[in-house]
């Protein structure tokens, strides 16, 4: 058997273990200091592993150190004793019978004073090869080192032959122990950082605690100071716009703000709550207070301007421009009233001449549409033969003058408009006077209304209603002036009871529509134009009476018939009839257009008693015609009433009201009093 060093174990060889020369021997072998003494090997200084980091004083956090072998190299390989054979000192001690105690194989014994044990069994047969027992043992000493010299050789050379590789190997854990080092000086730099980026948080957490305590501290003197503070300032945007900024609803909002906060500080220096802020911040706001009432004059003195402008509609002005910026005129009339004053007064002198010109002009438009001409010639009474001679009528065309017709329509007409005056310049058609009339005093009502409205929501309430109502006056007393001026050349030498009578209506529906637009102002107008055409129907009305009184008290000298332009060969004839005159057919078709004008007629109007007079007079003319058929001819004068009176209220039986009511249950009296049904 092969004895292996005791020193400790080696390192094996990579290579295979030798082959042995001897055959194993089953005897024991002998004590450990008889046996020669191991060949020692030459001896490899550890190398030290660059992957054992804990040695250098720069220790990774990583430690890359693994259990080390003996020799200091992970790499060599160490000799084993193979598995089946006995360990040679169990092999002596059971040739011997008993074990040393001291160390042997590099292993301590368990005591200091080992007991000597017989082996249990010994080798009986033991093969010599004839040799003695010392001569065996050295030739087993000299097989060990010669087996040993083989194995220390092999090492060697295998070394030596690999010895790039572990130069190789080396370099690459050199390399490995750089970027291990960098890696080691990256991460100490890191966690510096991290110390760093720490403390920086640990310092702005303090800090937001501090300013979430000056926020909060902050905020309760906010809602202390706040109003106050609101109070006597004023936003820089709202000094800009006043200032600078165009005139618009911006501006105004602007302007209000000021006004607020002026009115606010004029009150606080004025009483007993008198502040040093208030004090410091009122000359500022005078300032600006002085700046808007410069930029307002100057806006309004431009907008009058341009109401003087040719072609000009004052209304889009004071709809758009002032109307929009009513404040302005409210501020202005709080902070210099003197000035807002003469804003006025200016705004009252253009628009009146605005009104009066623009007027005048339609005026002379409507002044240009041709009305038929109705004068005494065309009374009841009158002889038609006059009518026809008359030169005033030779350009008009043909046309009844008591006959109502169409005329009611203009009564009807709900929601009419004025005729525009480039129409009424261009219109050729001939009208009655209740035309020109109704399309002046349509526009007058309407502009009327339009200032009236425009005054009221302007001024007010920097001024009083009663003022705005002098204010009113003030510019349309040269209208209306105009207007009573117009309505007297229509109806000045006219005598058509009807074209009067309907202006009549014309101004009441006027005068009625002004209140319901709630404008009592424009009442002196309808007032003056009522006294204008009352006088003047009345005194058409006596036209027609004394035209029939004329007609009858001609009678008798040239019979009904003449006086009434019938020729004289049928005047027998028509003395013998008891057909209904001419006259009350004339009369009866005056008679309902005067009805049908007068259907809502009250009791106090004059109405009434012009058609009494009338009335009576017709009644005389027909009692002495009825006279002509003599005392023979009783019954064909009853006859000839009767006829006269039937065919009146034939006339009129459609017409409604109470007037008309009135007529007919008189005539209907007449009728049943000459036996007529």
């Amino acid at each position: 058997m092969w004895l292996y060093p005791l020193s400790g174990p080696s390192t094996p060889s990579p290579s295979p273990p030798p082959v042995q020369k001897r055959s194993y021997s089953p005897a024991p072998s002998r004590s450990s200091h008889l046996a020669p003494a191991a060949v020692t090997r030459p001896t490899f200084g550890p190398r030290t592993s660059s992957l054992n980091l804990g040695a250098r004083p720069s220790t990774s956090s990583t430690s890359l150190n693994g259990p080390r072998l003996p020799n200091g190299s992970s790499l060599r390989q160490q000799i084993v004793p193979p598995t089946d054979i006995p360990d040679p000192l169990d092999v002596l001690q059971s040739v011997f019978g008993k074990r040393s105690d001291n160390t042997v194989n590099g292993r301590v014994g368990e005591g200091s004073a080992a007991k000597s044990q017989e082996p249990a069994d010994l080798a009986e047969d033991i093969d010599f090869d004839g040799l003695s027992l010392h001569a065996f043992v050295e030739s087993i000493g000299k097989e060990e080192a010669e087996d040993a010299r083989h194995f220390t050789a092999q090492t060697v050379e295998e070394y030596e032959s690999e010895k790039d590789k572990f130069e190789d190997l080396h370099r690459s854990i050199s390399a490995c122990d750089d970027v291990l080092k960098s890696v080691q000086t990256s991460l100490t730099s890191f966690q510096q950082d991290l110390g760093d980026v720490s403390a920086e948080i640990e310092t702005l957490q303090s800090r937001s605690t501090a300013m979430n305590t000056r926020v909060e501290n902050r905020t309760v003197v906010e809602k202390l100071l706040g109003p106050a503070v609101e109070e006597v300032s004023i936003a820089p945007t709202v000094v800009s716009t006043v200032a600078e900024g165009p005139i618009d609803s911006s501006w105004t909002k602007a302007l209000e703000e000021l006004d607020k906060r002026s009115r606010l500080i004029e009150s606080k220096t004025r009483g007993s709550e008198d502040t040093r802020a208030a004090s410091d911040v009122k000359p500022l706001i005078d300032d600006l207070t002085n700046k808007a009432i410069e930029r307002i004059r100057d806006f309004f003195v431009s907008q009058i301007k341009a109401i003087r402008s040719p072609n000009i509609n004052a209304q889009i002005i004071q709809q758009q421009s002032f109307l929009r910026q009513k404040f302005m005129y409210l501020f202005l009339a709080r902070h210099h009233p003197v000035l807002a004053e003469e804003i006025g007064q200016a705004y009252i002198n253009t628009i009146r001449w605005y009104y009066f010109s623009n007027f005048s002009r339609y005026k002379q438009a409507l002044e240009k549409i041709p009305i038929f001409v109705v004068d005494k010639n065309d009374a009841i009474g009158a002889d038609p033969n006059t009518q026809k001679a008359s030169t005033n009528r030779a350009s008009q065309p043909p046309h009844d003058p008591l006959a109502i017709g169409r005329r009611i329509d203009t009564l009807k007409r709900p929601n009419q408009s004025a005729l525009p005056s480039h129409i009424a310049e261009d219109n050729k058609q001939t009208h009655y006077l209740e035309t020109p009339f109704l399309h002046y005093n349509l526009a007058l009502v309407d502009n009327a209304t339009a200032e009236y409205s425009f005054l009221a929501n302007f001024f007010s309430p920097a001024i009083s209603f009663q003022t705005i109502s002098r204010h009113f006056s003030a510019i349309f007393s040269p209208t209306f002036a105009l207007g009573h001026n117009f309505t007297k050349s229509l109806i000045e030498g006219s005598d058509d009871c009807l074209g009067i009578l309907l202006c009549v209506r014309l101004n009441q529906h006027f005068a009625f529509e002004l209140q319901r637009r709630k404008v009592p102002v424009a009442d002196g107008y309808i007032n003056g134009t009522n006294m204008l055409l009352w006088p003047r129907f009345q005194l058409a009305m006596d036209i027609h009476a004394d035209s029939i009184k004329r007609t009858t008290s001609s009678i008798s000298t040239r019979g009904a018939t003449s006086a009434l332009g019938l020729s004289s060969s049928s005047d027998s004839a028509a003395r013998q009839s008891t057909a209904p005159h001419v006259l009350t057919q004339r009369f009866g078709q005056f008679l309902q257009g005067i009805l049908a004008i007068s259907r809502d007629a009250g009791d106090d109007e004059p109405v009434g008693n012009s058609l009494s007079r009338l009335r009576g007079e017709v009644e005389a003319f027909l009692t002495k015609v009825g006279k002509g058929f003599g005392s023979a001819g009783e019954r064909k004068r009853d006859r000839f009433l009767a006829n006269n009176y039937n065919l009146i209220l034939t006339i009129v039986g459609d017409t409604g009201g109470k007037l008309a009511d009135e007529v007919r249950e008189h005539f209907e009296g007449l009728r049943d009093g000459v036996g007529g049904s």
